[in-house]
């Protein structure tokens, strides 16, 4: 069981794994480099606990134990007592390797090293590191408070260890794992896309919008969301970088290239939920 989990990365991600991670029982050290971004991240959570607290999931006590067990930190070494520290930094592949490097120097050498990215090779970022087999990507898809499922990534060096606990830690957050191997988009973002090609091109043509796509695949294919829900809640911007790497990574391939509509929309800034506009409104975001 882990116990203490550092957090690289107080954004969007980096947030909603700390508040998922409280809620397990685990105490959190949550690190950013920027202290705005950090006390942030708290208030989302205070919120988002307090949202939860008011509608009955949950009781005011274990809104303010969960809380508690977040730990705002301002230097790496402050995560030294970490089982396991999570890299939640943006997609780039020069950031997460520096990030990991210094991790590493800052923690235990028993400290599994994860990185949370959809698109970058594992292998690549744990290149960085002296121990590679402690270096794991853990993707857990956005909204993380919402979406079940977690993608163990195992790298060319990454240990049976490694992904074991990995998959133990996931189970006590309580969520279902699948462990892939290091490719391309990994296994979900693949899996997903045609999800999205034919209804991107359904309004590009102006066939039908985005609410009357959302609601055939609701009532007819029985899905909790649409494709146009599911991207606006991943982020337009993610979902447009996750198009763009897998059409880089495969040469070009037309089947992956990224749609147009997707293009314009994180162009205008609307990148989904988290900018209160996406392909629909989300008037609470705002402002």
């Amino acid at each position: 069981m882990v116990k203490h989990l550092g957090i690289v990365g107080a954004g969007a991600m980096g947030a909603g794994m700390a508040q998922i991670a409280a809620l397990a029982g685990i105490d959190v050290a949550l690190y950013d480099v920027n202290g705005t971004v950090l006390r942030q991240a708290i208030e989302r959570i205070k919120t988002n606990l307090a949202r939860e607290a008011s509608i009955g999931n949950l009781s005011q006590e274990s809104a303010a134990a969960t809380l508690e067990r977040i730990h705002p930190r301002t230097r790496l070494v402050e995560l030294n007592s970490s089982e396991i520290v999570l890299e939640a930094a943006i997609e780039d592949l020069r950031m997460k390797k520096d990030l990991l490097r210094h991790v590493e120097a800052d923690t235990k050498p028993t400290t599994i090293l994860a990185t949370t990215t959809s698109t970058l090779s594992i292998t690549a970022v744990a290149s960085a590191t002296h121990h590679p087999e402690k270096v794991v990507g853990l993707h857990f898809l956005g909204p993380a408070q919402d979406v079940k499922l977690v993608e163990i990534v195992r790298g060319d060096h990454t240990s049976a260890d490694t992904v074991q606990r990995c998959v133990e830690f996931s189970r006590q957050l309580g969520k279902p794992s699948v462990v892939v191997y290091d490719s391309p988009g990994f296994l979900v973002n693949r899996v997903i896309q045609p999800f999205f090609d034919e209804p991107l091109r359904i309004v590009g043509e102006k066939v039908a919008d985005p609410e009357q796509v959302d609601r055939i695949a609701r009532t007819i294919g029985g899905f909790a969301a649409g494709p146009f829900e599911t991207m606006d809640n991943a982020g337009l911007d993610t979902t447009l970088d996750v198009r763009e790497g897998l059409y880089n990574s495969f040469s070009g391939e037309p089947r992956f290239r990224p749609h147009p509509v997707l293009k314009l929309k994180v162009a205008a800034g609307a990148t989904g939920r988290k900018s209160g506009r996406g392909f629909f409104e989300y008037p609470e975001k705002k402002g």
